[in-house]
């Protein structure tokens, strides 16, 4: 049996659309997919949706209008992680021998909610309490700065590169330059976060990819897949360092050794940047540098474009904004085109290897719901 490769992406701008539907995105994001495999839809055995707040049957709604001909459709809800677990249950029913090719795609559209925090289960004791992602995230970052003398300023760095790479990205319609002083300016959400901190609350957007055991068609040459992990949070009940995220620590080990690779192997990484703290306790838990050396490795310039190893050249989550259940897609999208030398002026000198890394869902007792890994190579 051949390996599952890539062989064709597409994605959706993302921003606020309130005049289309969570579904003409993803539409426009799979047929933009197939035209890049070389493919009809009618050569698809089975379609994988990754969707968090679309409600129920959001890919046969999708599906629905682009006349397929009753493949089998999936719909996965593993919150913020929903995409890339599409990806990774694609990827094991194409190692099983039960489909040969297949959409995996994700979306969902923010702007019908009205702003503001993702809406949370309120039968959990973290959320009745208010311990909603910003205030959860502040709090890891307030931890964070007090354990390792980190100024805000740092904090700040992260927003403002990846705001300059999203400006080179032609899908984030949200991005603008920002300076170190204008993100702290910017209006307080919880201590020590500011807006420019977090990702935007109100993003539409979807994306899409064809895997196929079958010979490329592709207008571009196919990526492999090197690692696919998805992993739980581990519940505790005693107290817990918070500066330490253990589930994609975890996930990464798990991925490497699947890849027979390491984080100095990595060319270039796409993560979930929801808030600024986020990027660098990443930057740790997925081996780039060690416990409290986020601030120097974020400072040396090797995760910004140009550097070693850069770290959203996409713009992430807070350049280019973060529907939930498309950013584990687009992140895949980004790092393909990277690999195929695709990105235009973004492009990764020599981007051979990437990773991406995105969680899922915040529940009481545990670091996070869910992690999804992936590393992709040419």
């Amino acid at each position: 049996m051949r390996e599952p490769m890539i062989t064709g992406v597409g994605i959706s701008d993302f921003g606020r659309f309130p005049q289309l539907t969570e579904e003409s995105l993803a539409q426009a994001a799979i047929l933009d997919a197939l035209d890049d495999a070389g493919i009809a839809i009618g050569d698809v055995q089975a379609f994988y949706c990754g969707n968090a707040l679309g409600g129920h049957l959001p890919g046969q709604r999708t599906l629905r209008e682009l006349h397929t001909a009753g493949q089998a459709v999936f719909n996965i809800d593993n919150a913020c992680s929903s995409g890339a677990t599409a990806l990774n249950l694609a990827l094991q029913a194409l190692k099983a021998g039960q489909h040969d090719t297949v959409v995996v795609f994700g979306m969902d559209q923010l702007s019908n909610l009205g702003g503001g925090a993702l809406p949370m289960n309120q039968s959990d004791w973290n959320n009745r309490r208010g311990m909603i992602m910003p205030a959860l995230y502040a709090m890891r970052a307030r931890r964070y700065m007090h354990e390792h003398g980190v100024p805000a300023s740092v904090l700040a760095d992260v927003s403002v590169k990846n705001r300059r790479h999203g400006m080179l990205n032609p899908i984030a319609t949200f991005c603008k330059l920002v300076t170190r002083e204008e993100v702290l300016a910017s209006r307080p959400i919880a201590e020590p976060l500011t807006l420019l901190q977090c990702c935007p609350a109100v993003v539409d957007g979807a994306a899409a990819i064809v895997l196929t055991n079958r010979p490329s068609q592709g207008k571009a040459r196919p990526v492999r897949v090197r690692a696919s992990i998805v992993q739980s949070g581990v519940f505790e009940s005693a107290p817990v360092d918070m500066t330490e995220a253990e589930i994609t620590a975890r996930a990464a080990g798990m991925a490497y050794e699947a890849a027979g690779l390491g984080p100095q192997d990595l060319n270039l990484i796409e993560l979930h940047d929801a808030f600024t703290i986020s990027e660098l306790l990443y930057y740790e838990a997925l081996g780039l540098c060690g416990r409290g050396e986020a601030r120097h490795l974020l400072a040396s310039g090797a995760t910004s474009l140009g550097g070693r190893v850069p770290v959203n050249p996409s713009g992430g989550l807070i350049a280019k904004g973060h529907p939930p259940g498309a950013t584990g897609v687009a992140q895949i999208v980004e790092v393909c085109e990277q690999i195929q030398g695709r990105a235009g002026k973004r492009q990764v000198e020599g981007a051979r290897v990437g990773l991406t890394q995105v969680t899922g869902g915040g529940i009481w007792g545990v670091d996070h719901a869910a992690c999804s890994i992936h590393i992709l190579s040419a």
